[in-house]
């Protein structure tokens, strides 16, 4: 089920990211308002493009998330497996996207402090510079 949900997901992910999506939609909408004279801009006819941009805003929301996850989770490997081949790099940087926000901020100023204890105010540079003598 899984594996079936995330394929339908990537697919129609793809397919509504695209420019044709975006001017179906556009259409839509267009036929929509021109119909409202024919309808006399009726409850019926307001609540048809309501009731039909709700839904479909609805379920994207969950195609976009489910995108964004597999996306970061992927990125998140790639960058593990280039710390755990990198010599001198450490390995304990591995997995921290699982600390809590206040963890990672702890880690986040302690790296910064290590590059550029003295540098603060100063191009980053030198704190590249000093981070790479680190290495």
């Amino acid at each position: 089920m899984d594996r079936f949900f995330t394929k339908i997901a990537a697919k129609l992910a793809s397919a509504v990211g695209q420019p044709l999506a975006f001017i179906v939609a556009m259409l839509g909408i267009v036929i929509w308002g021109i119909s409202g004279p024919i309808f006399g801009f009726s409850d019926t006819w307001q609540l048809i493009v309501n009731t039909s941009t709700t839904i479909i805003t609805f379920l994207m929301v969950f195609l976009i998330q489910n995108a964004q996850n597999r996306d970061a989770a992927a990125m998140q490997a790639k960058l593990d497996e280039i710390i755990r081949a990198l010599d001198g790099a450490r390995n304990d940087f591995i997995g921290i996207e699982h600390l809590t926000e206040d963890e990672l901020e702890k880690i986040r100023r302690q790296v910064e402090e290590e590059c550029a204890p003295h540098e603060r105010g100063k191009d980053g540079a030198t704190s590249v510079g000093n981070l790479i003598k680190r290495l």
